[in-house]
């Protein structure tokens, strides 16, 4: 019994031990600098892909999954490699776009207004994503872009749920960490996951959440970090970073029929990120 228990041990530490490798040294990462010349802006995109997908993909033996990150208001778009590699590790191509730039209008709250005043800051980021998948189908050809992921923090999880909304067509999954301003899509056809924190200061608009009946009827998950709204970026800590990847990755893994808790937006799934 002792020695079975060491075989599965150690299996597990193989298994740790080659994400480990994974996601450290056989991502490439490629820097996009494009420029939008009709609204003259630049818009960075970083480039993560897994090389060994990557080469069956231009072998053209099969089409490499589109995951797109949109960053939180003035955190960069290379801070989110936590969910980058995971994504690229199942075999994602992932676009991290840099939404806000040092030049744009402070990010406004005007209450009693749609998204707080702030239809007009997603619908630029919308076209940033759209211009930025023009550029990737010239480039990236063995791609699935008709069923991407949308993935964000913050305000770039409000964007990602409004282009869903936006192009449910497009959309197969959408993946947020602490949106706060646009209704959760409700759709059979789209999986979401969304990681919320425990944070005074950064608090869920009436009606985003869908209600525990919705969530469970249409295989939304909701995760509860306890967590801060400023830690879901690689500025967070290694532990509440590990728990989101290790939840993250399950989900991917069982995206077709999830295996994570059914949904509760009122009872929290998840205390604190020490009981993922």
């Amino acid at each position: 019994m002792k020695r079975v228990f060491a075989i599965l041990a150690f299996l597990c530490v193989l298994g740790v031990g080659e994400y480990f490798v994974v996601s450290r040294f056989a991502i490439r990462h490629e820097t996009l600098a494009l420029f939008d010349a009709s609204r003259q802006r630049p818009i960075s995109v970083d480039v993560a892909v897994r090389r060994d997908y990557e080469t069956k993909a231009n072998l053209g033996l099969w089409k490499l999954p589109l995951a797109i990150i949109s960053n939180g208001n003035t955190v960069k778009a290379t801070e989110y490699s936590f969910l980058a590699n995971v994504l690229a590790a199942r075999g994602y191509l992932v676009a991290s776009i840099q939404q806000d730039l040092p030049s744009d209008p402070p990010l406004m709250t005007h209450v009693g207004q749609q998204y707080v005043g702030r239809r007009e800051v997603y619908i630029r980021c919308e076209a940033n994503i759209l211009f930025a998948l023009d550029k990737l189908k010239k480039q990236h050809e063995n791609v699935d872009y008709d069923h991407i992921t949308l993935v964000g923090h913050s305000n770039g999880g409000d964007v990602s749920m409004y282009v869903a909304h936006q192009h449910p067509e497009l959309v197969s999954k959408v993946i947020t960490l602490d949106n706060l301003r646009v209704p959760f899509v409700v759709s059979d056809g789209m999986k979401i996951l969304s990681f919320r924190s425990k944070d005074p200061h950064f608090l869920t608009d009436p009606g985003v959440l869908p209600t525990p009946e919705e969530a469970k009827a249409r295989g939304i998950d909701i995760v509860h970090t306890g967590a801060q709204h400023t830690e879901m970026s690689d500025r967070g800590p290694n532990s509440v970073k590990e728990k989101i990847q290790e939840t993250l990755d399950r989900f991917l893994r069982d995206s077709a029929s999830s295996a994570l808790a059914p949904a509760d937006t009122k009872t929290p799934m998840i205390m604190n990120p020490g009981d993922y």
